[in-house]
């Protein structure tokens, strides 16, 4: 008799678990999503969720995939690198997505009574999401501007694409700030952060080689200073030095 309370105890404890994963709905089933998707999957993790349960982590088996499909980039490049579409419906596309990130960014901003982040992995990925989309959701928008120009060539033209470029990289500086809360993150979370450096701002110093880096180094220097980890600070130093060596070509012109 004993033995069959303790069953049905837990196959009450299975249902009950089993009750809770599925109360949260994601498109699971579908290769990528679209900005329909991203609408009802950040209501769900923004709103859905009571204030004492846990979201969605890459740490979690059996939630990871919802993360992961949450933060991969080729939901969105998968069209807005289709030559094949129009330049205009792209463009639109990478404003929609660039809107639904901005409202992504609240999702993981949780922090415990120590004032560390609970989810400081699934953050930066989300922050990582926006700086690759920023690159080509701000290349679409110049490439339209030069398309849709009755002169490409035209001072006004040129003005309003570098000024585009700027803004990019105001966006970029704006990550390098998630410095001054190294103490909120886990070491995980610092290489995290380092790696973003590393892999995100080269992509955009290497597509925009002559555009003016002087406030993103100025940046780094600072952060150089305050920060007290060596992977963050190794990866400001090559920024540094990259932003520099771009420097020096463009003076040897």
């Amino acid at each position: 008799m004993i033995k069959i309370k303790y069953l049905l105890l837990v196959f009450i404890c299975l249902t009950l678990t089993n009750c809770e994963t599925e109360k949260h709905e994601f498109p699971l089933e579908k290769r990528y999503w679209d900005t329909n998707d991203y609408d009802k999957v950040i209501l769900e993790l923004r709103y859905g969720y009571e204030k004492d349960e846990k979201k969605p982590t890459f740490d979690n088996p059996e939630q990871r995939i919802i993360v992961q499909k949450l933060t991969d980039e080729q939901n969105f490049k998968i069209v807005l690198k289709d030559n094949e579409l129009g330049l205009k419906h792209r463009n639109a596309v990478a404003t929609e997505f660039f809107n639904h990130w901005k409202d992504m960014n609240q999702i993981y901003q949780a922090r415990d009574r120590k004032d560390k982040y609970l989810y400081d992995i699934e953050m930066l990925s989300v922050w990582q999401f926006g700086l690759s989309l920023q690159i080509d959701y701000f290349k679409l928008g110049n490439d339209e501007i030069k398309e849709s120009a009755d002169d490409p060539n035209s001072s006004r033209v040129k003005n309003n694409i570098n000024s585009n470029i700027g803004t990019l990289v105001s966006n970029y500086i704006i990550y390098l700030d998630e410095i001054n809360e190294e103490k909120s993150f886990s070491e995980n979370g610092k290489s995290k952060l380092a790696k973003g450096i590393d892999k995100y701002f080269v992509q955009l110093i290497e597509l925009y080689p002559d555009t003016n880096y002087s406030g993103m180094k100025k940046k780094a220097e600072l952060m150089l200073k305050k920060s007290e980890s060596d992977k963050i600070k190794s990866s400001l130093t090559k920024l540094i030095e990259l932003i520099n060596s771009k420097q020096k070509k463009e003076i040897e012109k």
